[in-house]
């Protein structure tokens, strides 16, 4: 493993330099940053070009620039020394100062559309894999070959006159007609049908449940105006809590299996618990704060299951720390839904944003600005979702088909274990070995920026950075996105390396 790890390493950091070689040749080449200088009608045009080129050493020849560069860039990897030094802009600002913020940006971004393309993709394409040929099966199949093959910018314009403005427009009198509701009612009720599949006496029932639950919250909030004044509650936590309980159990242990139930409604317990007692401490809470609580809340998840678990805790401690941490999201999420009135106020009734990262100039504690966060990011980070999902919906559903014609599964089957385990113990961690290859491809690109996307809506990351600095000749912001993006690309693709060797057991890293 150490000489495996070591000979990556050795590997990777040639491969960057002679890529890094590349990229500044055919960057210096391509634009001269002093265009903008010598189109100018400046009294000082002369002396601003003369300061331009020594700031950015341009009387040097870009193949032994690059020499230069690489010696700062080196330094970066000198720890705790502060000492990196990736150049200069045009604009005579640090590359070291601006990066990070284009990162967190960017990071912002895409974390969540990674995570719910990844999550939606993997639960969609076993099911439909589960359900092949079915309608369920048919209409993911369309919707997600439709999706990835619109264009991102048609996508974000559809979601800015339809969401963000429409649903602005809409919160000024939210109330939803009978026929849509009725409608929607209808739709959910197909799909949970579908899903939950079973002879046609139980999809009728199931529908039908579906359906007219659905009907009955829409109308209520309609009715109620909940849109404007958001809330759970503590009636609501305790039922989904329970939801969420037994649909971990079911899930990981399967229903039968009493101690970790138990352990799902404990836990429950204690979620409610504290909906009570942390109110008083969300009212001054931190980000920091937030945080302490998630790990505290997971961590409590698995005493319990340790504590309940007899001789299997491994699956009860799992139970309660899914519980845990979906129960205490719940809470947050409360919480957060208190605060809505006051942001609503305060950004003029137009909540949904359309441009830039965050308001200018929004007071506020944690739950105001997280908020800020949210409706700034909601647009972008579902616009690359709607684009990204559908690859691992398709390679989901291709890898667990072909997974559940494998010798080991008919065997399993044969040996009389409940599909419950045979989908979640033996198909679903071999059907992850080719998602991983995609996600480490993924996570690299992802962190590159959406180029397009964080232009239409206004967002500083990565990308903009990459194209901002291409256009004009810009060239050590280019190669500071570039150093980043190869880095991440390098290291990702390694730890996919590993996670073949914890997934397949044939595997092995050497």
């Amino acid at each position: 493993m150490v000489s495996f790890i070591l000979r990556r390493i050795l590997v990777s950091v040639l491969v960057l330099i002679a890529a890094s070689f590349v990229m500044y040749t055919l960057t210096a080449y391509s634009a001269h940053p002093l265009d903008d200088l010598l189109s100018s009608s400046a009294l000082n045009k002369e002396k601003l070009i003369q300061a331009r080129i020594q700031a950015l050493q341009l009387d040097v020849p870009p193949p032994l620039r690059w020499f230069l560069w690489l010696g700062g860039a080196a330094k970066c990897l000198i720890p705790l020394a502060n000492a990196c030094n990736l150049g200069k802009t045009i604009s005579n600002a640090n590359v070291t100062d601006i990066l990070p913020m284009a990162m967190q940006s960017t990071i912002q971004l895409v974390t969540g559309a990674l995570v719910l393309a990844v999550v939606l993709g993997l639960a969609l394409g076993i099911i439909t894999a589960l359900r092949q040929y079915s309608g369920l099966d048919n209409a993911v199949t369309f919707t997600s070959f439709f999706l990835y093959s619109l264009p991102s910018f048609l996508i974000a314009v559809l979601l800015k006159e339809f969401i963000a403005i429409g649903f602005n427009n809409f919160l000024v009198s939210p109330t939803i007609p009978m026929g849509i509701v009725i409608a929607i009612g209808i739709v959910l009720g197909l799909v949970v049908q579908s899903v939950v599949g079973g002879d046609m006496r139980r999809r009728l029932v199931v529908g039908g449940v579906t359906t007219v639950l659905s009907v009955t919250v829409l109308y209520a909030i309609s009715l109620t105006g909940w849109l404007l004044k958001p809330g759970l509650g503590p009636v609501f936590i305790l039922l989904l809590s329970v939801g969420i309980a037994v649909g971990a159990t079911a899930l990981i242990a399967g229903l039968r299996n009493r101690r970790a139930l138990i352990t799902g409604m404990i836990t429950v317990v204690v979620a409610l618990g504290s909906y009570f007692t942390l109110q008083g401490l969300f009212d001054m809470a931190s980000v920091g704060t937030l945080v302490i609580l998630a790990i505290v809340a997971v961590l409590v998840g698995l005493l319990v299951g340790y504590l309940m678990g007899g001789y299997d805790r491994g699956q009860s401690m799992r139970v309660g720390a899914i519980t845990a941490a979906l129960s205490g999201g719940l809470v947050l999420l409360d919480r957060f839904m208190q605060s809505w009135p006051t942001y609503v106020s305060e950004v003029n009734g137009r909540p949904i944003a359309t441009v830039g990262y965050q308001t200018p100039n929004l007071g506020g504690d944690v739950w105001v600005s997280g908020i800020d966060s949210f409706t700034h990011f909601a647009l972008p980070t579902l616009a690359l979702l709607l684009i990204s999902f559908a690859s691992y919906t398709r390679y989901a559903r291709a890898g667990m088909l072909e997974v559940m014609g494998q010798d080991y599964v008919r065997t399993a089957r044969a040996k009389g274990l409940p599909e419950r385990t045979v989908v979640v113990r033996h198909a679903f961690r071999n059907m992850l070995i080719p998602i991983t290859t995609l996600l480490a491809f993924d996570v690299g690109a992802l962190l590159g920026g959406a180029i397009i996307t964080e232009s239409i809506f206004g967002i500083p990351g990565m990308g903009q950075l990459f194209f901002a600095g291409l256009g004009r000749g810009d060239l050590n912001p280019v190669m500071g996105y570039f150093i980043v993006i190869a880095a991440m690309a390098i290291l990702f693709n390694f730890l996919a390396d590993l996670a073949y060797a914890a997934l397949d057991p044939r595997v092995r890293v050497r």
